[in-house]
């Protein structure tokens, strides 16, 4: 007899979905460059399924050139013209724009404070933040740090940063735990944040 194994409940029968919500999301992630990708992925994925952007995310990364902040922030008219012809990832102007800027918004930050991980853990006090939501129903989409993070990064001019794509980036970093708490991986999860 095959083992049922609880996941949260947004988890559909996706195996890209499935391995994402297995292996990544809420781990607490630390890499500056990882951090800087899962902000733009983020902002692209505004208005659409995750999903969508996990099936295009291997192109996303070819196309972003790895997500360096420092390539990404010298991007030209030819660079966005091409990123606009690129049927592999989400190819829409004011979110590939956006990633411009915000790459030039990052690199500022991370001469501002050493790292831009040691900026954006600042709105979770350095830890995350364990929530202990039994339903998919009880997590909010935005809170008072999602706020806070928010109106932050627009005051220093990034985009595609509203409360409720701050609080998915948060979700997705591990800066919190809304697994729901028979999901299987709500322990693994609370660990690896204790580390």
């Amino acid at each position: 007899m095959k083992k049922t194994v609880n996941r949260c409940g947004w988890v559909s029968e996706d195996p890209l979905l499935i391995a994402y919500h297995d292996r990544e999301w809420g781990v607490p992630l630390h890499n500056d460059r990882k951090l800087f990708e899962l902000l733009i992925l983020e902002g692209a994925q505004a208005g659409l399924a995750w999903v969508t952007v996990l099936r295009k995310r291997a192109n996303f990364r070819k196309a972003f050139e790895g997500f360096d902040p420092a390539v990404i922030a010298h991007y030209s008219d030819k660079n966005i013209k091409r990123l606009l012809d690129d049927p592999g990832i989400i190819r829409n102007r004011l979110k590939i724009e956006a990633a411009i800027i915000n790459a030039k918004k990052f690199i500022e930050v991370q001469t501002e404070f050493g790292s831009f991980h040691d900026y954006i853990w600042q709105f979770t006090g350095g830890k995350p933040i364990k929530h202990k939501f039994k339903s998919q129903a009880e997590i909010p989409s935005a809170n008072e740090e999602s706020d806070a993070m928010s109106r932050d990064l627009r005051k220093r001019g990034f985009k595609f940063v509203g409360s409720t794509i701050c609080y998915a980036f948060m979700q997705a970093a591990g800066m919190v735990n809304d697994h729901s708490t028979d999901c299987f991986r709500y322990n693994a999860v609370s660990r690896a944040a204790r580390h």
